[in-house]
């Protein structure tokens, strides 16, 4: 890729360090070399540069074979501090694994085992950013982080997003992932079917980017405990698509129009409550406790018998 420019004039100091930051990233520090001997960039002229400037940068770092190499080069020239201080602040962050676990290698590691889709690279980055705030130590000694996933969704929401100008897409599934990257992780093999399903409707289109990071997201030095981790987020998988396929098989288990006939018989405008409600009968149907297939009458009765507050 040709280098960056933000002008027809020779690059500028701080054009030619990210030039070299994401060099390391693409092909590794030691064929990279060290960075250029030229004084470190300056805060404000970074803060001035345009978002798709910095965007650029980040997105090619961030998608090269050795992203932890160009992370702990955006350190060492003093950018990550300047454009992602939610980052900086990790170094040296533990997390209580072993007592001693640095939130920025784990971080990095996850990157770095992260496919290669910008938004689960972005995804992977930023997934922890909310430790830091939500640090608590209980009597024990015991590290906890509750919460930790609302917050740095809501601090990428807030900051991130609109420092680096994300939209459409990819700001909503950076968010996603960052909100749910928790989610997979909690599996075991006790769910049910009907958990399962649901799951897999509230994770909707982004599910495979919450499996990928999901998979990523674990970095512990303990062997077995990494292959169970892996294990579980790969039983989730299979269940997953073994439930697609035998429902495939069947009829439609709710039919088409049933979202009027609520809407209809219980004088509700149109909304993502709706959609809710049609959720309800999905997830009886699921648990056996109505039949699939049936016309919209019979799951509008049951509506107003098991849900009163309807009518």
């Amino acid at each position: 890729m040709p280098p960056v420019r933000s002008d027809a004039r020779e690059p500028s100091s701080e054009i030619r360090l990210l030039e070299w930051a994401a060099l390391v990233s693409e092909v590794g520090r030691n064929e990279a070399g060290c960075a250029p001997a030229i004084q470190p960039p300056d805060a404000e002229q970074l803060k001035a540069l345009p978002q798709n400037v910095m965007r650029q940068y980040l997105d090619r770092l961030l998608l090269g074979r050795h992203p932890d190499e160009g992370l702990d080069a955006l350190l060492e020239i003093g950018v990550l501090a300047i454009w992602l201080p939610e980052i900086a602040a990790m170094v040296g962050f533990g997390d209580g694994e072993w007592r001693h676990k640095d939130v920025w290698k784990h971080t990095k590691q996850v990157v770095w085992q992260s496919v290669r889709r910008l938004e689960v690279r972005w995804g992977a980055l930023l997934h922890d950013i909310g430790k830091i705030a939500t640090r608590t130590i209980d009597e024990k000694g015991n590290v906890h982080f509750f919460g930790h996933s609302e917050v740095g969704a809501s601090m990428f929401r807030k900051r991130v997003a609109r420092r680096f100008g994300f939209d459409g897409f990819l700001y909503q599934r950076i968010h996603f992932l960052i909100l749910h990257h928790l989610r997979a992780s909690q599996y075991d093999g006790s769910w049910t079917d009907a958990a399962v399903r649901r799951f897999t409707r509230q994770m909707g289109e982004g599910l495979d980017d919450l499996l990928a990071l999901s998979r990523a997201d674990i970095t512990t030095k303990r062997p077995e405990k990494r292959k169970q981790g892996l294990r579980q987020i790969s039983a989730l998988a299979r269940r997953i698509e073994a439930l697609a396929e035998a429902d495939a098989a069947n009829v439609p288990s709710l039919p088409k129009g049933l979202g009027t006939a609520i809407m209809t018989e219980f004088q509700l405008p149109p909304s993502k409550h709706i959609g809710d409600i049609k959720l309800w009968v999905q997830e009886a149907v699921d648990r056996h406790e109505l039949e699939g297939g049936q016309k919209s009458e019979y799951y509008v009765a049951w509506l107003r018998r098991a849900h009163p507050e309807l009518s």
